[in-house]
């Protein structure tokens, strides 16, 4: 392999790793930004020796034991006196001689504890914007840009907040736990906001070969499970299952068999997961039982619902999914909401009724850069038969995507936007 092809692999490798080796040190050392200091430490030791030696058979068991060396160095320089730390040294001392499975280890209870240490980077002594950066970059491996992303603005902006997050968290002395009765609820929105971010990355990267992240999808569905048994009279918590259970559930018709993306009508409905979909529907009854069904998450999951209840695309309840939309512009003053209710209302009026409220949105800052607006805007002009403006378009937003298999896609459109314009 290649240096510049082992950097890769160990980066790829790091990436998935990451958040259960940080997981599995702070509930070692009851200390966040230390373990995520210490994994860092394993990284650049990897990087290190890995091109010279290769990629061990168990990569993630040979930076845990790094990192766990680099912790019981790191105690040991601070000669601890207090009775807590002088017992987590000789509990490692003592793994370090019985030797585990560090492959168990890893994965020892690591829904659990990767919860907890969400609910713990989340404590409302942290911004609210900075504990969801904080829990996403550090607890759950998502890169600076990725979160910027999601959060529609700079990185620059992204990598302060999660600084000074990190910074309270180590000068507060906070608790590594999971919180129960009035405090869980404190922190309980911003645990559900991470979950939910995590697995909007996962269903469509914003960097990369690779338009999925199966990995993230998962993880972020363990994670809501989980959380409905933590909180099971929060409504928002089963919306928001219900929502990643109807998003997941048409993961195998969103690509084709090269990893090509498959849009949402042109997807073939029979390898929709039924079961999945009872799952979510079932969910989401639960939200109205709980009379959650005006919430965040709640909205969202009834809008996806239009879609897993219509066998065709024919027969999606569009004009429900407008009306839906726009309550939830109403309850968060989303342009990304308004966005997704151009594209609706354009099923239901007409692309030029569409094309007007895209139009508005052109000058929106937050939009600036986001490479879906210009793609909805080439598709609504190619419907009207306004091919060089929609080609342009679609070439706009290749050149703002980051995900290669995007970027191909929306090429592809405006190849199809040309040819359509000289015929």
């Amino acid at each position: 392999m290649t240096p510049a092809g082992t950097h890769r692999a160990i980066l790829a490798v790091w990436r998935i790793e990451q958040p259960r080796l940080i997981t599995s040190l702070a509930r070692l050392l009851r200390d966040v930004p230390l373990a995520e200091d210490l994994t860092q430490e394993a990284l650049i030791v990897a990087l290190e020796r890995w091109p010279e030696t290769g990629i061990p058979e168990r990569p993630g068991a040979w930076l845990m034991t790094t990192a766990r060396r680099r912790a019981l160095d790191h105690l040991r320089r601070r000669r601890m006196l207090d009775q807590k730390h002088e017992l987590i040294v000789r509990e490692m001392e003592e793994d370090e001689r019985i030797m585990p499975d560090l492959d168990t280890l890893l994965d020892d209870d690591i829904g659990d504890e990767m919860l907890r240490l969400i609910f713990t980077a989340c404590h409302p002594l942290i911004s609210r914007e900075a504990r969801v950066a904080l829990a996403l970059r550090m607890i759950c491996g998502l890169t600076t840009e990725e979160i910027a992303r999601a959060f529609l603005v700079s990185e620059a902006t992204i990598a302060q907040r999660i600084v000074r997050a990190k910074k309270t968290l180590s000068e507060s002395g906070l608790s590594y736990e999971t919180p129960h009765g009035e405090e869980l609820s404190e922190r309980l929105a911003s645990v559900l906001e991470v979950v939910y971010l995590i697995f909007n990355e996962g269903y469509t990267a914003a960097r990369g070969e690779n338009w999925l992240r199966l990995q993230l999808c998962n993880e972020a569905l363990r994670l809501g499970r989980v959380l409905t048994s933590v909180a099971p009279l929060e409504p928002e918590a089963h919306a928001l299952l219900a929502l990643m259970e109807l998003n997941a559930s048409r993961v195998a018709a969103r690509t084709d068999a090269d990893g090509n993306p498959i849009l949402l009508l042109e997807q073939n409905r029979a390898r929709w997961d039924r079961l999945q979909i009872r799952r979510g529907l079932k969910a989401l009854r639960r939200v109205e039982q709980l009379r959650g069904a005006d919430g965040l998450y709640a909205l969202q999951a009834a809008i996806i619902a239009c879609h897993a209840r219509a066998r065709t695309s024919d027969e999606t309840d569009w004009r429900l999914i407008a009306d839906l939309y726009a309550e939830l512009a109403e309850l968060t003053r989303s342009p990304i909401v308004e966005l997704n209710r151009a594209v609706a209302v354009g099923m239901v009026e007409g692309p030029e009724t569409a094309l007007e409220i895209i139009e508005r949105l052109r000058d929106e800052p937050a939009l600036k850069g986001y490479h879906l607006l210009p793609s909805v805007r080439g598709d609504l002009l190619y419907k009207l038969g306004r091919y060089g403006e929609a080609r342009l378009a679609f070439e706009t937003a290749a050149t703002i995507a980051e995900n290669q298999r995007e970027r191909d896609l929306l090429l592809r459109r405006a190849a199809e936007a040309a040819d359509a314009e000289k015929s």
